[in-house]
């Protein structure tokens, strides 16, 4: 069991629940856009684990962008199979794994079926030291959430029927990301996209509260793909987060380490409401949007003064601010 434990630090993708204490979650975040742009879907398969056992569930989470729809589906827990050691995993009718996603979702107000493929993925890196986004944070056993980037990018291949309307996804593109843990943080800001006007930028960023031995701080990893380079900027590769504000539905950030320094504000669109877990409940607590205006300015430090090498903007990104976020302000 522990040698399980402890090889599955190196597989972020993985199913972390086995052998581990109550309240857990984890989640699998797979987003799914069209080529054209105008059709966004993100599911969102997982699990609880409740103190009380009455309580523990599968899940999965839809929304859509263009008609703004978001629904909770709960299956019981024995409909629920996930690897520990790949990404692969099984809620019912609907299986989601490293090369497709396959749905069957039928309630009241809405059926969603059909079939999706992926590409090759774009993870953010593991290595022996660094184990994924997380960093060596990997390695510490009592934080409340884990994260991990399992591709910024890959191309799609398939069909979704959404509610008897036909979704065409080929020559489309997703991105895959997951978290684990016992809750969520008590405030964070999340931003990701993959369809800026450049092609082949992708930009993933998170920035929450984090409980750390009695105390906490304010982490963040936020990572810019650009022409086939990751730069990573972390709370544990030592850059510096020089600014975060909110205004109405805007958010603004500024981040640099000693040799770039990337800019970034987000106006967020239509939400969706999303269940999350927080004291010891998975509640609609989160407003998540798909169709957010994201533009970046990304610049390269030269002796006093910044050098720009980046500027792009896509109206096809996801945003959130959620929690007491003045907890994580400037």
């Amino acid at each position: 069991m522990l040698l399980s434990k402890i090889n599955q630090i190196w597989c972020p993708a993985a199913y972390h629940g086995s052998h581990r204490n109550t309240p857990f979650f984890q989640g699998w975040f797979f987003k799914l856009v069209d080529r054209e742009k105008k059709q966004v879907f993100a599911f969102i398969p997982g699990i609880y684990l409740a103190k009380e056992e009455k309580k523990s569930h599968a899940f999965i989470q839809v929304l859509e962008s263009q008609t703004h729809f978001s629904q909770y589906f709960t299956f019981p827990l024995q409909k629920f199979q996930a690897a520990s050691n790949q990404l692969e995993i099984r809620i019912g009718e609907n299986y989601f794994s490293r090369e497709k996603l396959s749905v069957n979702l039928q309630s009241d107000q809405r059926e969603i079926k059909g079939n999706i493929e992926f590409g090759d993925f774009q993870p953010w890196p593991v290595t022996l030291v660094s184990p994924g986004i997380m960093g060596w944070y990997a390695f510490v056993p009592f934080m409340e959430c884990y994260h991990g980037v399992l591709s910024l990018n890959h191309s799609l291949k398939g069909q979704l029927t959404f509610n008897k309307r036909q979704v065409t996804f080929d020559g489309g593109k997703g991105y895959i990301e997951n978290d684990w843990g016992r809750s969520f943080p008590e405030a964070y800001i999340w931003m990701q996209s993959n369809h800026f006007a450049k092609d082949g930028i992708s930009l993933t960023a998170s920035i929450a509260k984090i409980p750390w031995l009695r105390r906490s701080f304010r982490g963040f990893i936020i990572g810019l793909l650009w022409e086939g380079k990751l730069y990573r900027f972390t709370t544990y590769t030592g850059a510096s987060l020089k600014q975060v504000s909110i205004r109405e539905n805007e958010i603004f950030f500024t981040v640099a380490d000693n040799r770039y320094e990337l800019r970034v504000k987000a106006k967020t669109g239509n939400h969706g409401q999303l269940h999350a877990p927080y004291d010891n409940h998975m509640i609609q607590r989160v407003s998540e949007s798909l169709d957010s205006e994201i533009v970046i300015e990304f610049y390269k430090k030269k002796r006093k003064k910044l050098e720009l090498l980046l500027e792009d903007h896509t109206s096809v990104g996801s945003a959130e601010a959620n929690g007491k976020l003045k907890l994580i302000l400037d």
